[in-house]
């Protein structure tokens, strides 16, 4: 997995290398100019050479001068390498999401999804950016520092490495604690928003009910668990800094007292002390990146597992070798003794062994109960889930031989719950062709029957329609809908009719310009109300995902079988 990771720099090979290179830059000169002070104390100063000395401390201050600059570069360009490869991850993750099957979405929460496309991504550019560069500094700073301090006084370096280790043991156990209380937090805050969403979205339901004091009393049990986890973050945040504040000052202690000793001792000079106090704010830096680069690695690479989880699911239906375009003429459409089921696990079969022939260009209807299958036959012709048995052609073409593109273009789909999208009406009337001019919207709109509502508006085609279509009526949602498919233009459609919760003149509006639009293609109806399909070519009963009952209204209601029944009782 890590060497999967490392892969990603492959992209952004000279940033990288710029970021490293300035990273140990830095490092060393950090550990140039102590060394540098001790020369001034131990030579320029007692000989009283003041050009020597001018020399020296303007050396120092150009050394100063550099890191700034290395550090200005660093953080610039070295964020702009972890921004770049979260970039490059985002763009692959939603480009394989695209190609994901149904299947994958049902099973997977939204919530889930967004949270690997945002937080997980951002974790990821962290360590790509921190990772590398914290370890290498952290390292190649306290090698050189030592270098020089055991070049300088070996005993006085053993002496100040005492609190090294116990600096960084402390320090990685209590900031992994500390990010775990963070986690928890967070998690506690998600389960307030989600008590205080439900509560105000619902408030209707809560006054009716008269359950004001049941909402306040739910609500405070999540707001009194944050206040405990919050609580519990900071004890375990007052361990922590007041334990590392305390472990910094006894590297100064022990670094000053082992010196002093030692200068009493005749061992040391006064000038390698100042020197050893110097370096001691040299080497402090890079432990604490030490001690957050095991926590952070490790958030990162879990992060980078899950982002690689996703990407290593394949999806469940693909084009087939050598798959063609489907050109459609007249639009028959046969089912073959297909089944199907949802898990297959479970063998919780819903279409046994379906047969069904609908004649191009005519008008069919599904009815049934609900759950009998309808809305699986539908999407089962779309290719949007690969039944498990039987086939499935349309002019006598099998939907496995020809692309996925070319048979999602050939069919419009009047969704139920119709979704638009939070953008402009001509944003979402594009989604039918990308390339449709205005003067074909408005063509469209009027097929639809919205052409009045829209040219109304005080934007007209650039009208907002709020998310998931808010701003609009379920009546006008479902015309744009149509206005959506007349752009697409296909062979086939599919409406699964949602206008029994709608008044009669928007139901009146919904069914005459999908007749429009049914003129001359072949459309697959999914009835609810009955009474709309009477004038149908061809209606099928469908029963536990199998064909029961097929004929004309006439026909049928002259059996006395399952769709008088249905008839009787729906309408």
């Amino acid at each position: 997995m890590l060497r999967r990771f490392i892969s990603y720099y492959r992209y952004y090979k000279g940033l990288f290398a710029l970021d490293m290179s300035v990273a140990v830059l830095s490092s060393v000169l950090s550990v140039i100019a102590p060394a540098l002070v001790r020369d001034v104390l131990y030579t320029a100063l007692p000989a009283g050479n003041w050009e020597l000395m001018i020399w020296m401390l303007s050396v120092i201050l150009v050394i100063y001068i550099a890191q700034a600059v290395a550090t200005y570069i660093r953080i610039r360009w070295g964020h702009y390498l972890g921004v770049r490869m979260e970039n490059q991850m985002r763009k692959e993750l939603f480009s394989h999401l695209q190609t994901l099957s149904f299947s994958y979405f049902d099973k997977t929460k939204t919530g889930t999804i967004m949270s690997r496309i945002t937080n997980d991504l951002f974790n990821i550019a962290e360590v790509a950016h921190h990772g590398p560069e914290d370890f290498l500094i952290s390292i190649v700073t306290i090698i050189a520092a030592y270098s020089f301090m055991f070049s300088f006084s070996w005993k006085l370096s053993l002496v100040s490495l005492i609190p090294l280790p116990i600096m960084l043991v402390y320090g990685i156990h209590f900031n992994r604690k500390l990010k775990e209380k963070n986690r928890a937090i967070r998690k506690t805050i998600a389960d307030v928003n989600v008590a205080a969403e439900n509560s105000i979205q619902g408030i209707r339901e809560v006054k009716s009910y008269s359950q004001e004091k049941f909402q306040e009393k739910k609500f405070g049990v999540s707001n009194t668990k944050l206040k405990e986890s919050r609580e519990s973050m900071y004890s375990t945040m007052a361990n922590y800094q007041t334990g590392m504040s305390f472990m910094r000052d006894f590297y100064y202690f022990t670094t000053i007292a082992g010196g002093v000793l030692l200068i009493a001792a005749g061992q040391a000079a006064v000038y390698d002390l100042v020197t050893f106090v110097l370096y001691v704010s040299v080497v402090l830096p890079p432990i604490d990146r030490l001690i957050n680069f095991t926590e952070q690695f490790t958030q990162g690479m879990a992060s980078f597992e899950r982002f690689a989880e996703i990407l290593d699911i394949n999806p469940q239906i693909e084009d087939k070798p050598g798959a063609k375009a489907l050109s459609v003429s007249d639009g028959t459409v046969d089912f073959s003794h297909v089944s199907f089921s949802y898990e297959a696990d479970d063998r919780e079969i819903v279409i046994p062994d379906l047969t069904m022939h609908i004649p191009g260009g005519v008008k069919a209807a599904l009815v049934g109960e609900s759950g009998a299958g309808k809305s699986t036959i539908v999407s089962l012709l779309a290719r949007f889930y690969e039944r498990e048995g039987g086939s499935i052609t349309i002019d006598g073409t099998d939907i496995d031989s020809v692309t996925q593109k070319s048979l999602h273009d050939s069919i419009g789909f009047v969704q139920q719950n119709v979704f638009l999208f939070d953008a402009s009406i001509k944003e979402n009337l594009r989604y039918g062709r990308s390339d449709a001019t205005d003067e074909e919207m408005w063509q469209a709109l009027r097929n639809a029957n919205l052409y009045d509502f829209v040219a109304s508006l005080p934007d007209g085609l650039n009208t907002e329609v709020g998310e998931r279509g808010t701003r609009l009526s379920g009546g006008q949602k479902q015309r744009l809908s149509i206005a959506r498919v007349f752009l697409k233009n296909p062979k086939i459609l599919v409406f699964d009719e949602a206008t029994s919760s709608l008044d009669t003149e928007s139901e009146a509006l919904i069914q005459d310009a999908f007749d429009r639009l049914a003129e001359g293609r072949t459309s697959i109806v999914i009835a609810h109300r009955l009474s709309t399909i009477r004038n149908s070519d061809i209606i099928f009963v469908i029963d536990k995902g199998s064909v029961k009952e097929q004929g004309t209204h006439d026909e049928l209601m002259e059996k006395h079988g399952l769709y008088y029944k249905l008839y009787s009782f729906k309408d």
